[in-house]
């Protein structure tokens, strides 16, 4: 039956007080400013005015960009703007803009538009005015902005955000100040930076955002051509490159720029330790409809085709990793393009290992990040990846000519015999130039903290839609499944059959589907002699095991509807995050799953050892420590 959520009405009274005070300090806070006298001259071209309770408006002069942290839902009124190389025009509905601390600051850019002639400018005022209207704008606010209105400029009506994935995030106290700036920036606060704090947003500077190489201008170019041509077919774009050099920040303003001209973009996600759209430890095939503007926890949904690895590196087992790509892929119908990342293991196997992944999808656009001096990896032009063999397979031989030494390095001769019909791919360098790129160890927020969002943003969607107190975890009422209704696997370790349910309990479980029957002559559990390859409907958290009973206990935002369908239980490395356990609010003496009282001596404990201290000792601009 369907998890039923009670909501204790003292605390959802104590949350809306909160939310009502905070809100009030917000307009406390922006109203100090005026009557203080702190009112320097404001930006030429930028002008911000309160439009009502919890929203603004936004006038911004042709080219004119602003770059800021926070989050609040944008809607433009007139012209346009351009936000993650998205175009976002009045006949767009309201977009949820994701912009916390821990990635690249968002800029919202006015787009130029064309010159209109003298005769209409009263027409393009009377339309700027009556979409202000229409969004209940103070008549005060609309003459402020008209004052300063020119036909090209774009009007912007930003509103205060809050959703039940964010309010579930800001709920643990090492997430607290996600969407608040680290460091505070010497400046004037002029009435505009009030107007937009009380929003929720907070202007930095510019180069705080997202810096833009020609070498990734010219390679978008020609992506973004290439895909609504279709002269040759549907793209492939894969995108390879090593750690921290932008591959995810150039995946999403690429997908944005074809949403401009294509109703649906499909994403590929090879990199079991990033994804983007799911939970980390997956490959998945998602059909993208709507801009991305935020980061990997803001926008968690169902792909079309997900498979859990159930770990956040597959050296250990590449040959199931790459089983598990080819049945993802296989999904493809090669009707719109296909956008591929993968992962920032490029050195070693790992480079052997993407020479196999270009020659099972054969991509017909690759994008190669990486720094100028190309000491990560070399260039993997379609030769190169012709000859040069994988990780599990063989590069094709050259001729003995080539092989002793004859010829030019740029001619490349065939044997006789051999297939020279290879799919080729159209190889495009580009060299990102913000800060520390591709240095080992220089990321804005550790990876595993990334992850941990990940999972607390999927895990947000257990939260009632309604605005109110943020309910945890243990009191939401789990789903009770018998043993033998479903098999179990761990993936990624050998567990003895009396030990299996003391791993089970307290962890990260996939929820999926395979072919074949569950059959259980006893109560269960069923227990799995190798790990299939299958769908993936979601995940849970199970919650208890009742022994008695014979029911594991799953808590899990997936609906009703798909869960009929599941039939097995993946326990993979993917951890519950240590602020979930921790952080149980209400519980009275020792907090379950919790102890204190652990020793070190036990063996496998050195590692868990290593990375709490390891996460101490590291600083990120981002301050957040789970330890």
């Amino acid at each position: 039956m369907p998890a039923r959520r009670g909501r204790p009405r003292r605390a959802a009274a104590r949350a809306l007080a909160r939310a009502s005070r905070a809100e009030a300090a917000w307009r406390e806070f922006a109203a100090s400013f005026t009557r203080t006298g702190m009112v320097p001259p404001a930006e030429p071209g930028l002008v911000a005015v309160e439009a009502a309770e919890g929203t603004a408006v936004l006038l911004l002069a042709p080219r004119q960009a602003l770059t800021f942290t926070g989050k609040c839902r944008l809607r433009c009124l007139y012209g346009a703007v351009r936000l993650l190389g998205f175009a976002v025009a009045s006949h767009h509905p309201g977009l949820p803009v994701f912009s916390p601390a821990t990635h690249c600051a968002l800029s919202l850019e006015a787009l130029p538009g064309a010159r209109p002639p003298a005769a209409a400018l009263r027409q393009l005022r009377a339309a700027a005015r009556a979409a202000m209207r229409s969004h209940r704008v103070r008549r005060q606010a609309r003459v402020k902005l008209m004052a300063r209105f020119s036909p090209d400029c774009a009007v912007v009506l930003l509103e205060h955000l809050d959703t039940p994935v964010t309010r579930f995030l800001l709920s643990h106290p090492p997430l607290s100040r996600l969407f608040e700036p680290q460091k505070k920036e010497e400046s004037s606060f002029t009435p505009e930076d009030a107007v937009l704090a009380s929003v929720g947003i907070v202007k930095c500077s510019s180069d705080r955002g997202l810096l833009v190489s020609e070498s990734m201008c010219l390679a978008l170019e020609e992506l973004i051509q290439a895909c609504c041509a279709e002269d040759e077919g549907v793209p492939l774009v894969l995108v390879c490159g090593p750690k921290n050099t932008g591959k995810s920040t150039f995946n999403r303003y690429l997908i944005n720029l074809l949403l401009n001209r294509l109703p649906v973009v499909e994403y590929m996600e090879c990199d079991i330790g990033q994804t983007e759209f799911t939970p980390p430890g997956c490959v998945s095939l998602s059909s993208i409809t709507e801009p991305v503007l935020g980061p990997p926890f803001t926008h968690q949904q169902m792909p079309r085709k997900m498979v859990y690895y159930g770990q956040t590196s597959c050296e250990q087992d590449t040959e199931r990793y790459l089983d598990v790509v080819k049945y993802v892929f296989s999904c493809y119908k090669k009707e719109v393009p296909l956008v591929i990342n993968t992962m920032g293991w490029v050195k070693g196997e790992g480079l052997l290992l993407l020479i196999d992944i270009i020659r099972l999808l054969a991509p017909s656009h690759v994008v190669q990040m990486d720094v100028c001096d190309w000491k990560a990896m070399p260039p993997l032009t379609p030769e190169h990846v012709h000859f040069s063999a994988g990780l599990h397979t063989k590069g094709k031989q050259q001729s003995k000519c080539k092989q002793l030494g004859v010829g030019s390095t740029e001619s490349w001769k065939y044997s006789e015999g051999e297939d020279m019909s290879a799919p080729q791919h159209k190889l495009l360098y580009v060299h990102p130039e913000f800060p520390r790129a591709g240095v080992a160890g220089e990321a804005r927020v550790h990876s595993g903290i990334l992850r941990d969002m990940s999972i607390l943003g999927y895990l947000g969607h257990l939260q009632s839609p309604d605005i109110g107190a943020v309910l945890p975890l243990h009191s939401l009422v789990p789903y009770q499944v018998p043993f033998n209704a479903v098999a179990l696997r761990v993936i990624h370790t050998d567990v003895a059959p009396s030990n299996i349910m003391y791993a089970v309990n307290a962890s990260w479980v996939g929820l999926c589907c395979i072919p074949e029957e569950v059959r259980c002559q006893t109560d269960g559990p069923v227990l799995l002699t190798q790990t299939p390859i299958c769908d993936c409907l979601g995940f849970g958290i199970v919650r208890g095991v009742d022994m008695e009973k014979k029911l594991y206990h799953i808590l899990t935002p997936v609906p009703p509807e798909n869960l009929r369908l599941v039939n097995c239980l993946l326990l993979g490395n993917i951890a519950i995050p240590n602020c979930v356990l921790v952080g149980q609010q209400g519980i009275e003496g020792e907090i379950p799953y919790v102890t204190s009282d652990y020793n070190y001596s036990i063996m496998g404990s050195g590692k868990l050892r290593k990375k709490k201290q390891h996460l101490k000792r590291r600083e990120f601009p981002f301050e957040c420590d789970y330890t």
